[in-house]
Parts: structure tokens; C-alpha cells; sequence
């Protein structure tokens, strides 16, 4: 990966982009410490120490929630309404021919997203400031709440577009690399954590410092094993003849990705679990609260089970959205192409779909088992939120998908040079 940054940063088309990238993520960085009006954040830092979930989307938004800044809500509500909106375009026929007009569809459906995000991102803000920083609020009026709510959608709004520029003018996923910025910038804080417990309070073992530290490097080689592994299947092109010319009779391959999906399960999972709390806050004196508190901490059992099933679900969800077998069967028949062994048309298309499946069915596994195993063993040795196995998948993640953008561009280049 860093050979492949030191080869990037020399081409200078790829060196603006990276740079346009960094700014971008600086003035990110810069606006979590912008705080909001109205607002005590030293009551909210103790709620987010003694309430898992919130610890956890403290950290997906870098520490800006426990300090009740301007991007508190960080992209959160950009994350539900893009899974919305992809729910709605399959259920409903007119989005799914939006989806399918091309370039022009896809604005619109962007633009509805952009909408949606504004809404959610009221709401949620709504929630939380009235039930969870209604003892902070220094201004209990209606003007003060509204103030609030506001500035924390105006963050919202900005971080969206901050992520789009830089899906479009810099490198990687523009929403993925603020979430990326974001953990990181919580882990010297968790090695200083870590650091006082082992030597300072004595909570914990000096010893069990090197045992996380085997478990974290365990866990990256595991998340990069599967997230590099693929199913090639081989495909066969029949020999044409065009004229005088013969076309085809070579041999190549379909690679079908083990973990396709990449994070985005996990992030779709955790953005789908904040939300019955947010609805909570609203109610904070209702037995609707008292049972999110119940059932959808970090130590119940079925926080855990749910979010499993989350992570199952989104990763099929959204390998059926980028794999579509009965088109790639169409497209070698098409060609002349097929499957040794194997028909042409559906049954190619059925085998497709069965082999698809079945490496998804892996991939999602890992992924609920990277989510959820080191959540157990953090409750039993009380390792701080910052170490679990969802940050780590996310860092690992991106930076794969980061690095393999950089090798694609400087791939591309290469071959233009080339031509030339």
C-alpha cells in the first residue's frame, strides 16, 4: 500500500486529487471542533462514556458527538437515506426506471437522497437534543432547540457535500474516507487509554497489552484474507470469424469477490441500530425508552443478534445490486462466451447466482463474526469501545479499496502513455 501511495504521489493528476482528498478531510477534521450554541458538551462526554451505542457513533463521527459540535450527527443520516432509497427503488416501479434511464436517473435519485438526508438529519437531531442534551441545553426555549437542530442539519448537509467532492474530484468514497478519518483520529486516544489502564489505574493486566495487540493484528490479517479473496470462474469465448479476421478462442475468467460489499454492511448496520434510540430520545421518560436501553445495548444478547442479522442481510442486499448474473449470462452469450461445462442462458445464469450466493454467505458470516466476537470479549474484559472489530474493519477496508482506486488510476495512465 505505501509503495503504492510513493507511486501515486509522483503522477500529478493523482497528486492533486490526493491533496484536494486531504484538505477535504482537514476542514472535516477542523469543524469537529467547532462547538454547537446553547450547549453543555461535559454532560454529553459523560452519557457517551456510560452508553455504548452512543460510544460507538462517537466514533464513526470522530469524537464531534461527544463534544456536541457542528457535525455531531457526522454522516449518519446521509448513510439511512442512501439505504432508504435503495430499499424504495426496488419496491417501487418508478425509482427502479429512474435507476435504470442511466447518468440523468441517477441524479434524480441522488437528489431525492440529498432530500431525504435533510429530513432525517432534523429529525434525529431533533431527537437527541431534546432527550439526551435536554439537561446540557443552556437555552431551554423553542429558539434555542430549533438553533441547535439546525446547526447540527447544517453540518449534516456540509458533510454530504464534502463527501461527494471528494468522490468526484479525489480519491476513494468520499462518505467512507470520513468515516475512515474519523477512527483514526480516535486511535491515539485509544492507545492512551489503553496505556492508563494497564499502568496507571491497574484495571487491567500490563500482560493483556500484548494479547490485544496479537488480536488486532490477527484481525487485520483475517480482514484482508477475505476481503482479497475471490472465485474465478473460468469462461471460455468460441472462435468467430468476421470476414477475414478470427475473433475470440481465448480463455479468461469471472472474478466473484468473497466480500463484495466491502464496509458498507457494517456501516448500514450500525446507522439502522442508532435509530430506535434517536426515536427514543423523543419519549425519554417512556417504557419505549426504558426497552431500547434494555434490549439494544451493546451487552444484551439481542443487540447482537440483530446486528448480525443486519450485516447478513446488507451484504446480500447489496451484492444483488452490483451482481447481476442473468446480465452477465446474457452479455457471453452475447460474445460468444460460456462457462465450461455449463449451458449457455439461465443455467449460467442459475449457476452464477448459486455460486454468488454461496461465497456471499461466507463473506456476510465474517463480516457478523468480526462485528460480534470482539463485542463479547470486550464485555467480559472491559477493553475500551474504540478497539472493537467494526473500526478496525472499516480502517482495513477502506484502505484496500483506497489503495486499489490508486493502482486502477495509475493502471489507466500507464496504458495511456502507452497509446500515445
Amino acid at each position: 500500500m505505501w509503495d503504492t501511495l510513493r507511486n501515486a504521489w509522483r503522477i500529478k493528476d493523482i497528486r492533486k486529487k490526493i491533496t484536494f482528498t486531504l484538505i477535504m478531510l482537514l476542514i472535516y477534521r477542523v469543524g469537529s471542533f467547532i462547538p454547537v450554541p446553547f450547549v453543555d458538551s461535559s454532560f454529553i462526554k459523560q452519557l457517551v462514556g456510560e452508553n455504548n451505542l452512543l460510544g460507538l457513533l462517537d466514533i464513526i463521527s470522530g469524537g464531534a458527538f461527544g463534544n456536541y459540535t457542528i457535525f455531531a450527527m457526522g454522516i449518519t443520516p446521509y448513510i439511512n437515506s442512501s439505504i432508504i432509497m435503495q430499499l424504495l427503488t426496488v419496491a417501487i416501479p418508478k425509482l427502479e426506471q429512474l435507476s435504470k434511464e442511466g447518468e440523468e436517473g441517477q441524479k434524480k435519485i441522488a437528489q431525492y437522497t440529498r432530500y431525504l438526508t435533510i429530513v432525517l438529519a432534523f429529525v434525529q437531531s431533533a431527537g437527541i437534543t431534546y432527550g439526551l442534551a435536554n439537561q446540557a441545553m443552556t437555552n431551554r426555549t423553542f429558539w434555542g432547540f430549533f438553533v441547535v437542530s439546525l446547526t447540527l442539519t447544517a453540518g449534516t448537509a456540509f458533510l454530504m457535500w464534502l463527501g461527494e467532492q471528494i468522490t468526484e474530484k479525489g480519491i476513494g468514497n468520499g462518505i467512507s474516507m470520513i468515516i475512515f478519518a474519523s477512527i483514526v483520529s480516535r486511535i491515539p486516544i485509544a492507545v492512551v487509554s489503553l496505556w492508563n489502564m494497564a499502568f496507571v489505574g491497574q484495571v487491567m493486566s500490563p500482560w493483556a497489552l500484548p494479547l490485544i495487540l496479537v488480536f488486532v493484528l490477527a484481525l487485520i490479517t483475517g480482514v484482508v484474507f477475505i476481503d482479497m479473496g475471490q472465485r474465478r470462474i473460468p469462461v471460455q469465448y468460441a472462435k468467430r470469424v468476421v470476414g477475414r479476421k478470427v475473433y475470440g478462442g481465448q480463455s479468461t475468467h469471472i472474478p466473484i469477490k468473497v466480500n463484495s460489499s466491502g464496509v458498507l454492511p457494517i456501516i448500514f448496520a450500525v446507522s439502522i441500530l442508532s435509530l430506535p434510540q434517536t426515536i427514543g430520545f423523543f419519549f425519554p421518560e417512556s417504557g419505549f425508552y426504558s426497552f431500547v436501553e434494555k434490549y439494544f445495548s451493546q451487552q444484551s444478547a439481542a443487540y447482537a443478534i440483530v446486528y448480525a442479522l443486519l450485516i447478513v442481510f446488507f451484504t446480500f442486499f447489496y451484492t444483488q445490486i452490483s451482481f447481476n448474473p442473468i446480465e452477465v449470462a446474457n452479455n457471453l452469450r452475447q460474445y460468444g462466451g460460456f462457462v465450461q461445462g455449463i449451458r449457455p442462458g439461465k443455467p449460467t445464469s442459475d449457476y452464477l447466482l448459486r455460486i454468488s450466493n454461496r461465497i456471499t454467505l461466507v463473506g456476510s458470516l465474517f463480516l457478523a463474526a468480526v462485528a460480534i466476537i470482539p463485542i463479547i470479549v470486550a464485555g467480559i474484559t472491559s477493553i475500551p469501545m474504540y478497539l472493537q472489530g467494526t473500526s478496525i474493519l472499516i480502517l482495513v477496508s477502506v484502505s484496500l479499496e483506497t489503495s486499489q482506486q490508486l493502482e486502477a488510476q495509475m493502471l489507466m495512465r500507464h496504458y495511456k502513455g502507452f497509446l500515445k
